[in-house]
């Protein structure tokens, strides 16, 4: 199993809105692409002045089918996060390997 986890801070003045869109829009885009298996959401539980952190992970069967879905479908989703959030969100993303 390989989690592809995306974190993301997200500036407070559009969390509710980022929030909503991407468990209506942003994550069934993704999941559509029908490369992972599950994903979940996490929030940070750090305080912080500017916005919260969340952590959205998603679950693949192997490395390839993130590399697949990073070459296919991800600058374009992220584009469109860009163009509609801005600097009100930052993001990076890491893959990690189930190893036991």
């Amino acid at each position: 199993m390989v989690l592809y986890n995306v974190t993301v801070n997200v500036d407070k003045t559009v969390e509710k809105d980022w929030l909503a869109w991407m468990q209506k829009e942003h994550i069934p885009e993704v999941m559509a692409a029908k490369l992972f298996e599950s994903y979940k959401i996490f929030r940070l539980l750090v305080n912080e002045d500017q916005g919260n952190t969340y952590a959205i992970q998603y679950f693949a069967k192997n490395v390839n089918k993130v590399l697949s879905f990073q070459a296919n479908y991800g600058e374009a989703l992220q584009v469109k996060v860009y163009r509609r959030y801005g600097d009100k969100v930052v993001d990076f993303r890491t893959m990690l390997e189930q190893i036991y």
